[in-house]
């Protein structure tokens, strides 16, 4: 099996820097495993690396599709898999960069990506359902799914709650291991390990840098440019909470403290999916928890290489 490093952990850990550095290396290339830094325009709250960061390194699974376009993670795992195709044929690297543990876990063939189709029916019942009770039901149904999702964020519920509901032979989106030696690669996974305390003050800090770049000004920008104020709700997050603050339904300083705690919270499940597998017994057990650390993380991947 072709070799892939994977390096994973919560948002604001530092894991872009890491993977270009040691993309650097090991002439390595990085394909991103976020749900949200796929779409174009969303750039600020996302924490997309920029062109300079990249350090010349090239970096794929950023900006390729509409916002005005739905995306799943079978469409991840087709694109991210002729990305790494490609990568390896130039005899280098690839370096899974990311933190949504989902399609990581798709991507690697640890799970079985489900064939669902749309149920209207059952999305307009549910879509006059506020998401407090959405993920009340998500939770019911597939627990471990729910411990993972935006919890604020209604289509991405819903969606879950479809596939859930679809029954057993169409396998749910929690990350349930497949049987089988279905394993695609062979993988080292690099876990960035961080103090709690020290993650709250890179997220707060983060934050207030995004604050000073623009992101309410890339928040207004796109809702100009055509994207409805329900489409920034589904996105959730930091887009969800910026376009109350300028539907004036909450005040800035409510803003920012909702944008740390729920960051923080979406942080927590990141890692809450991480280590999901590891009480079960199954293949997460085998990510390398490391402090952010390159040399440390050097050494790892050079044994892996060799």
């Amino acid at each position: 099996m072709q070799k892939i490093l994977v390096i994973l952990g919560p948002t604001a850990s530092g894991k872009s820097e890491v993977a270009v550095e040691l993309a650097k290396q090991f002439n390595g290339e990085i394909v991103s495993a976020d749900s949200r830094q796929v779409y174009k325009g969303l750039d600020i709250g996302t924490g997309k690396i920029t062109k300079k960061e990249m350090q010349g390194v090239p970096h794929y699974l950023l900006d390729v599709v509409s916002l005005k376009k739905q995306f799943s993670v079978s469409d991840y795992k087709k694109l991210a898999d002729k990305a790494i195709d490609k990568i390896l044929k130039k005899n280098k690297l690839p370096i899974i960069c990311g933190g949504t543990g989902l399609y990581i876990d798709a991507l690697l063939g640890k799970i079985n990506i489900p064939e669902v189709p749309p149920n209207p029916k059952l999305r307009k019942q549910l879509e006059s359902k506020p998401v407090a009770e959405l993920f009340n039901i998500l939770r019911n149904l597939d627990p471990e799914r729910a411990g993972n999702i935006d919890a604020k964020n209604p289509r991405r519920l819903i969606r879950a709650i479809e596939i859930a509901l679809a029954g057993p032979h169409s396998t749910s989106p929690s990350g349930r291991v497949s049987r089988g030696n279905t394993l695609k690669y062979n993988v080292l996974k690099i876990g960035i390990k961080i103090e709690e305390k020290n993650l709250k003050e890179k997220i707060n800090k983060r934050i207030g840098g995004w604050m000073k770049k623009g992101l309410v000004k890339e928040v207004q920008n796109l809702h100009k440019g055509g994207l409805s104020w329900k489409r920034m709700e589904e996105i959730g997050l930091e887009y969800r909470l910026v376009a109350l603050y300028l539907q004036n339904k909450i005040t800035k300083e409510k803003l920012i403290d909702r944008i740390q705690i729920e960051t923080w919270q979406y942080a927590k499940r990141q890692m809450t999916w991480f280590k999901r597998t590891v009480r079960q017994g199954g293949g997460d057990k085998k990510i390398i928890w490391l402090p952010p650390n390159i040399s440390k993380m050097k050494s790892e991947v050079k044994k892996f290489i060799k």
